[in-house]
């Protein structure tokens, strides 16, 4: 026996509302052809503009803030500006390049700028890889040591420059006090080159140590584990370990962890100034630890030559692009020796 499925049928009203073809009753009104082409546009234009929209407000905010100031500089470099009197301004071309290149003061910021990164970034990168190896084993506490490490880079610039010129402190200093208990003369830690710029590394020391111990503690978890078992079973030590596992799984977050520290120390600017007090914009008496972002502040707020500052701060972006340069021949290098 068969069966028959019978459907609902309306009928379709005629000319006098009565009668007419009989449709189903399931039928939905059919949406008009130009309601349906409007929708379509307008589906694909969200999709082609939205993605603009989303990441158009960080480009509105990188031409005010960054493009617009980087042209300006760049132009305010080549002519003599004067703070006093930003509506005048001379073409002088490369002028003030030259005249930079010829000034001794110049010369004595790079070389004050190099020592100090030296002085501050090989110490600092060293004692962070250290803690981060001891922080990498089982330890009690390990999260608290872990936000311990974070806390001076947490610390405002001013904060911990201020503690710092009290500890470097020429009277009453605990720093001359430490030495001068065990038979060393006190040392004039702001009045003396070498002295002044191991005080204002020892900022900064302090301050990015933790930091940099997290981002290396964080590349050494992801090692593979099985890497410190074979070695271990080979009857490597933990400082073989160390030395044939760890370092050379880290080359690349080295390598980055350098070429920031080397920008930091390029850019530095907040230590120096407050550490030197109310010379703190010459680098001290004799200019004995003036950076070159000191250089560039001294140049353009205080002497008003914001012509002569733009080309310093030009110079100072093509020493970070060789730095950055010299980073990516060195990372291809490592990749090579793989």
């Amino acid at each position: 026996m068969s069966e028959t499925t019978e459907y609902a049928e309306t009928p379709l009203p005629g000319p006098s509302g009565e009668g007419g073809a009989a449709r189903p009753a399931t039928a939905g009104r059919a949406s008009s052809p130009t309601t349906s082409s409007w929708r379509s546009r307008l589906y694909r234009w969200d999709t082609k503009a939205s993605p603009y929209v989303f990441v158009a407000p960080f480009f509105l905010f990188f031409g005010a803030f960054g493009l617009f100031p980087l042209l300006y500089t760049g132009w305010a470099s080549l002519h003599r500006l004067e703070l006093t009197n930003l509506n005048d301004s001379t073409w002088l071309g490369l002028e003030n390049y030259t005249n930079l290149l010829q000034s001794d003061y110049f010369w004595n910021a790079l070389g004050n700028t190099f020592t100090i990164g030296v002085i501050s970034t090989v110490p600092q990168l060293a004692m962070a890889l250290g803690i981060a190896h001891l922080l990498n084993y089982k330890l009690r506490g390990s999260t608290l040591w872990r936000v311990a490490m974070l806390a001076p880079y947490a610390t405002s610039v001013a904060s911990a420059s201020l503690v710092f010129t009290l500890l470097f402190a020429w009277d009453g200093g605990m720093v001359n006090w430490m030495i001068g208990s065990v038979g060393f003369d006190p040392v004039n830690w702001r009045e003396s080159s070498w002295g002044s710029q191991f005080a204002v590394s020892s900022i900064v020391i302090w301050r990015w140590t933790g930091y940099n111990a997290l981002i290396y503690l964080a590349a050494m978890q992801a090692v593979p584990h099985d890497l410190y078992e074979s070695a271990s079973l080979d009857g490597a030590s933990r400082w073989q370990q160390f030395r044939h596992v760890t370092i050379p799984m880290l080359r690349p977050t080295i390598l980055f962890t350098v070429v920031v520290s080397t920008i930091g120390a390029t850019q530095l600017f907040g230590e120096p100034l407050l550490f030197g007090g109310t010379a703190g914009s010459k680098g001290g008496a004799d200019h004995q630890f003036q950076t070159l972002g000191l250089y560039l502040y001294d140049q353009g707020w205080i002497n008003g030559h914001l012509g002569r500052a733009s080309a310093v701060a030009w110079l100072m972006l093509l020493i970070l692009l060789l730095i950055a340069a010299v980073n990516l021949l060195i990372a291809r290098r490592l990749r090579k020796d793989r």
